[in-house]
Parts: structure tokens; C-alpha cells; sequence
């Protein structure tokens, strides 16, 4: 007996991310990478975390050393509800706020407490790759939500549900409504509106996830937790507005919602890093938080306006993008024959890496598209890859 036939049924099904094997590649070689949705490391903040890390073991070593409650530190989370609270958002308490290992802990516990297999579940088209895939986990039925210049389709939702004649419960829609991962698209606030209402009649929860809206120009459309509090389940992360390096997100939700989620992360991983809890906990408490979205706004603003202005003059004819306020990623369509799985080998041969579009299509359409991420390369680099990009794209659209 092999000892792969020990594998159950779920790790025999699990595949490996496309988007971290491309990293893996990536970091093999000379290559720009547009592909990842990593943030600028030269923005870090590191003096003034070096200083609150310092000041923490000094002042309570033993606390941010040992382990913490579940639920997450009760400090940072009282944090975290005046700073939802700041933003308009409906939370009644910090008993509401779950601090977790990453947003993807966060995904995985949605999962686990919401569905059974066979359930039903709502997503956009297209979605972020490590939401599907840790939903995937639980073997739900999928419905499809288009999406427009406007953000999710709720219009369109809402006639595929009215026409939906049988079928398994409704357990969730999951949306990211502000600069989606992965088109930029921002949900429009009469869409996000009918999205609650959706949520009443059909009787089914909002998951809103929301990595980038702090990162956005502009007024942003209200968050859908400042639209209802009862029936949307809010998410983000520290890892776009602090550093991913800490493995920090929280959640915000019911108490009972956030009571059973806290249950099962138990069985995960006992608790979420103290010692990043203390350090993000005083990040925001002097006021860092705040002052570092501002720095983090224009420069990532002038790498999206260099990536735009850098596929206009490199992009082939027939090739089309969004134009996103914020966030990491553009979103680009080539003519119908064109695909980009097929593309990847000879872009990365040319010295340039994207993720291409039909990852993130839980219908197996999106063939001719890409994502592209501005956030992690210099604009020199943002430049160049384009130009790369560029010569790949027309060299195969000349061989097909």
C-alpha cells in the first residue's frame, strides 16, 4: 500500500494554489512579477514597529509572550470596534470581533460553521482564488453572480434566485465589494442595498470581505455592514494596511455567530500570535494606523496610475482593462481567442508573470483574461513588464 492511499477524500481533492506555485517560480529568477497580491515591502512601517515591539517586551513580556484567549486580545479587539465604529459600520461590541490567523482563517471558519455538503452557496464571477478553494473544502453547490462596471450584478442575482425553482438551502453570499480581488471592481451602494435585501427574502447570510477598501481614493460606496448588522458577516485583514508578515484578520459578526466561530478555530490553532496582537494592538492605540493608510493611498495610487499608463501604450488592439480607485489589481481582457493559461509559460520566459483569469472563474470561463498586480513592483518595474507584456501578447496573438 502507498502511503498516498492513506489521503482522505479531501487531501486526494486538495490542489495546490496556481498562485503560490507561481511565486515559487517567480522568486526561481529574473522575473517581474504581476502576479502575487503583495504589498510594497519598501512601505513597511518598520521604525515604528521596531519601536512598539521593543516597547511591548519591556513593558509586559509575559502577556505577549504566552498564550491568549481564543476570541483574540481583549485590547486589540476594542481596538478594532472603535475603528469599525469610525467607519460607519453597525457592531454593537467587541464580543462581536474574532481576531484570526490571517483572512484566510477567517474563510476557512465560514466554511466550517456554515456548511454541509450539498449546501448552496452565492459567488461573484469572477471570485478570489482562496475563497473558492477554501469553500471548496466543504463540497457546496455554486451559484454564479455576474458582475459589471458596476460591481456584483445584483439585478441579474436577483432574477437567477426568483427563476431558481429547487435546490439545497442558501448558506452565504460571499462578496468583496470594494476593489475586488481579482477585477478592481467596486459594488455600487443601490447594489449593495439590494444585496441586504436579498439576503432577507432568501434567507441567507452576506460574507463582506474587505481587504482593500481602506486603500481606495475617494468616497467609497458604505460598507454593507454599515447598511445592516443582523445578517452580514464582515472580514479584513492587517495584511494590506500593516504587513502580512503578522498573519493577523479579524472578523466581525453575531455574538452567536462569533461565539460558534471561535469554537472551531480552537481546534485550529488554540489562539492567534500574541506577540502581533500586542504589536498591532499599540499600532493602532498611537495612532499609526490611520496615518499609515495615508501614506499607503498616493503611492500605491501613482503604481496603478503608471500600470494603467503603461498598458495603454503597450497593450495590443482589441485588449481591454479596468480602471479600478484602488486596491492591488487591474483586470484585463484579451480578444476571445486568446489564452492566457496557454500564454503563461512564454510570458514567463519573457521575464514577466501574471495569474491568469480562469483561476478565479468557478465556471471554467475566463480564458482570455489576466490578472495584474501593481502593488509589489517599482514603477521602473511596472514599466518594463509591461513592455514585456506587451511583446508576449502580440508575438501569440501573430501564432494563433
Amino acid at each position: 500500500m502507498s502511503i498516498k492511499d492513506l489521503f482522505s477524500k479531501m487531501a486526494q481533492e486538495a490542489k495546490a494554489s496556481e498562485i503560490r506555485e507561481m511565486l515559487k517560480v517567480i522568486k526561481s529568477g529574473d522575473i517581474i512579477s504581476f502576479a502575487g497580491g503583495m504589498p510594497d515591502p519598501a512601505l513597511f512601517p518598520v521604525e515604528e514597529i521596531r519601536q512598539i515591539a521593543a516597547d511591548v517586551l519591556e513593558q509586559r513580556p509575559g502577556a505577549a509572550l504566552q498564550y491568549e484567549t481564543t476570541e483574540g486580545y481583549e485590547r486589540l479587539r476594542e481596538e478594532l470596534f472603535k475603528f469599525m465604529r469610525s467607519e460607519g459600520m453597525q457592531i454593537s461590541s467587541k464580543e462581536e470581533i474574532l481576531i484570526t490567523t490571517g483572512s484566510q482563517q477567517a474563510l476557512d471558519l465560514f466554511g466550517r460553521a456554515l456548511l454541509d455538503p450539498g449546501d448552496t452557496i452565492i459567488l461573484e464571477e469572477p471570485t478570489y482564488l482562496a475563497a473558492l478553494t477554501a469553500f471548496r473544502m466543504q463540497s457546496p453547490r455554486i451559484l454564479l453572480a455576474p458582475m459589471d462596471s458596476g460591481g456584483l450584478d445584483s439585478g441579474a442575482l436577483r432574477k437567477m434566485l426568483e427563476g431558481r425553482r429547487s435546490g439545497s438551502k442558501i448558506k452565504f453570499l460571499y462578496t468583496v465589494p470594494t476593489c475586488q480581488n481579482p477585477s478592481g471592481l467596486t459594488t455600487t451602494e443601490e447594489r449593495r442595498k439590494e444585496l441586504v435585501d436579498l439576503a432577507y427574502e432568501y434567507g441567507f447570510v452576506i460574507i463582506e470581505d474587505d481587504p482593500y477598501s481602506y486603500l481606495s481614493d475617494g468616497k467609497n460606496p458604505p460598507f454593507i455592514k454599515a447598511l445592516d448588522d443582523e445578517r452580514i458577516i464582515y472580514t479584513s485583514t492587517f495584511s494590506k494596511i500593516l504587513a502580512p508578515g503578522f498573519r493577523l484578520g479579524w472578523l466581525a459578526a453575531s455574538e452567536d455567530l462569533a461565539s460558534k466561530f471561535a469554537i472551531l478555530k480552537q481546534s485550529l490553532d488554540l489562539c492567534t500570535n500574541t506577540l502581533s496582537q500586542h504589536i498591532a494592538c499599540e499600532f493602532m492605540a498611537r495612532g499609526h494606523l490611520n496615518k499609515y493608510i495615508e501614506r499607503l493611498k498616493p503611492a500605491y495610487r501613482r503604481k496603478r496610475e503608471a500600470m494603467l499608463d503603461a498598458l495603454a501604450e503597450n497593450m495590443p488592439d482589441g485588449a481591454g482593462w479596468t480602471r479600478p480607485t484602488g486596491g492591488m489589481f487591474i483586470w484585463a481582457t484579451l480578444p476571445p481567442e486568446f489564452d492566457t493559461d496557454k500564454m503563461l509559460p512564454e510570458a514567463v520566459s519573457n521575464g514577466v508573470a501574471y495569474v491568469p483569469g480562469s483561476s478565479f472563474h468557478p465556471s471554467g470561463r475566463g480564458k482570455n483574461t489576466m490578472r495584474i498586480n501593481y502593488s509589489y513592483p517599482s514603477i521602473e518595474q511596472i514599466w518594463e513588464g509591461a513592455r514585456r507584456l506587451g511583446h508576449t501578447i502580440k508575438a501569440y496573438g501573430t501564432a494563433l
